[in-house]
């Protein structure tokens, strides 16, 4: 046999199988260095942290009357909340096969709420969240999104994963009740309102208590610790709810009991309760369009925040921060806010909760199949879900906060024109309570500081459209828009 005849016999020759499952070649799981337990570990993390969507959701669109003085109803978003987040979390880890998270985006319903519901029906409200979601996968189809994630500097992807940390930190914190308002005009006191900034209370005592488990658990090596934590909390919760004789007001409105069937009957009443175009007409051209500027806005950058800070911490993005499958991820982000839409559920866009269970290992879509069928499932047996207490869910977000901090050694500190925007980035997200605003201040400061050294061409002509946008996006109240 000639060494031609060789070659050809080799290159005729089937590759011997590797022994993996299609599920593992699917996901990728070995390649990032996991396993199924892993990932479905990560998914019920995931899920445990951010299951209190299903219960606020309804509380938050339920509670305000749109322009009409007409009101959602609380069971009918329960369904519908369940329903988006479990089907576009299905669907980001099956298309864009990464352990990212998707539920009714905290940001955007705030604008849904108490910016859109006053001018407009609610009908009307939910079609300028489907165009919020078209505008969306828009920019993902042109190429636009994707420039401006490749656009932000490598340092400023750090910070933003940092400050998302410490933003993360302090929701968990404040729905613990270890953190208020304060008394007195303070921005901040230790403990809740009212109780003179000291610790008080069996539920913050059932915070601590599941923290201190997870935090040993963790420095211990032990896998699965926040979610231990989690689940160590609710068991406590129950145990003391019962024992101390406590109210779901002691509990910030969710006791940790379950009262009546463990099965909700589904209410779909608000599937497809969508009028596209009347928002233009109902509440004029400039106020839609400047609602529509706000809702594309904030999901944009709370989205883009949260994808390169899940990247980060998972170990699966490249060398200069960008994500595999970056376009599908932000493709069905835009998805998710369309199927928000229709489902009446608002926007349901990535959830930062995600770097729970990517901290429990997760590190393929395989774990968002796992909590996305999670959320189908409390569509039924939403009562036994909503047994996990604040308290507890809470544990993971401040976890989280501590772990997501590890990125800040890998930001140029020794260069101003980095070190002030990274600085920036990180601390406005948690005192502004808000993603998009730490991401544009630190977009903006960036901009100015390296065009002030005279290196304009390292900022790049994207740097100043996005300043631009994020100027005029600050300016809007001053210019009364």
């Amino acid at each position: 046999m000639t060494l031609e005849d060789g070659a050809k016999q080799r290159k005729q020759t089937p590759p011997a199988p590797d022994g993996r499952s299609w599920l593992d070649r699917f996901f990728l799981i070995n390649e990032r260095g996991s396993t199924v337990g892993r990932e479905v570990r990560g998914g019920l993390t995931t899920f445990m942290a951010m299951a209190y969507i299903i219960v606020l959701n309804p509380l938050i669109l339920s509670g305000v009357p749109d322009v009409n003085g007409d009101f959602l109803s609380a069971a009918q978003l329960t369904t519908m909340t369940a329903l988006a987040a479990g089907m576009v979390t299905i669907m980001m880890g099956v298309v864009g096969r990464a352990p990212i998270a998707c539920a009714a985006a905290l940001g955007v319903m705030a604008v849904v709420a108490y910016q859109a519901a006053p001018v407009m029906s609610w009908p009307e409200v939910m079609g300028l969240v489907v165009w919020q979601g078209v505008a969306i996968v828009l920019m993902v189809v042109t190429g636009v999104r994707t420039a401006v994630m490749n656009a932000l500097p490598h340092n400023l992807k750090l910070a933003i994963g940092v400050g998302i940390g410490l933003f993360v930190s302090l929701i968990g914190l404040a729905n613990a009740g270890f953190v208020s308002g304060g008394d007195g005009g303070s921005l901040l006191q230790l403990g809740a309102a009212g109780d003179g900034g000291n610790l008080a209370g069996w539920p913050i005592l059932v915070f601590v208590c599941g923290l201190v488990l997870a935090s040993v658990l963790l420095v211990r090596g032990a896998p699965g610790a926040i979610f231990y934590g989690i689940v160590g909390a609710t068991v406590l919760a129950v145990v003391v709810h019962q024992v101390a004789g406590l109210s779901g007001e002691d509990w910030g409105g969710r006791a940790p009991e379950l009262s009546g069937s463990p099965v909700a009957v589904p209410d779909f009443g608000l599937l497809f309760q969508v009028d596209m175009f009347g928002a233009w007409t109902t509440a004029g051209p400039t106020t839609a369009g400047v609602i529509l500027f706000t809702l594309v806005l904030a999901g944009f950058f709370d989205a883009v925040g949260t994808i390169l800070a899940i990247g980060a911490k998972a170990g699966i993005s490249r060398a200069d921060g960008s994500m595999p499958r970056v376009n599908q991820i932000l493709a069905t982000d835009g998805t998710g806010a369309v199927v928000g839409g229709l489902t009446s559920s608002s926007a349901t866009l990535v959830f930062v909760e995600s770097t729970a269970g990517v901290s429990e290992g997760a590190r393929t879509g395989l774990s968002s199949v796992v909590t996305g069928l999670l959320f189908l499932t409390a569509i039924v047996f939403a009562p036994v879900f909503a047994i996990v207490p604040s308290q507890a869910a809470s544990v993971a977000m401040v976890m989280v906060g501590a772990l997501m901090m590890a990125q800040i050694r890998g930001i140029d500190w020794s260069d101003m024109s980095v070190a002030v925007p990274a600085f920036l980035t990180i601390v406005m997200m948690p005192f502004a309570y808000d993603i998009a605003t730490g991401i544009g201040i630190g977009i903006i400061a960036y901009t100015v500081l390296r065009s002030a050294q005279g290196r304009f061409t390292e900022v790049g002509w994207l740097m100043w459209v996005l300043s631009a946008v994020f100027v005029f996006h600050f300016s809007m109240h001053a210019l009364g828009l």
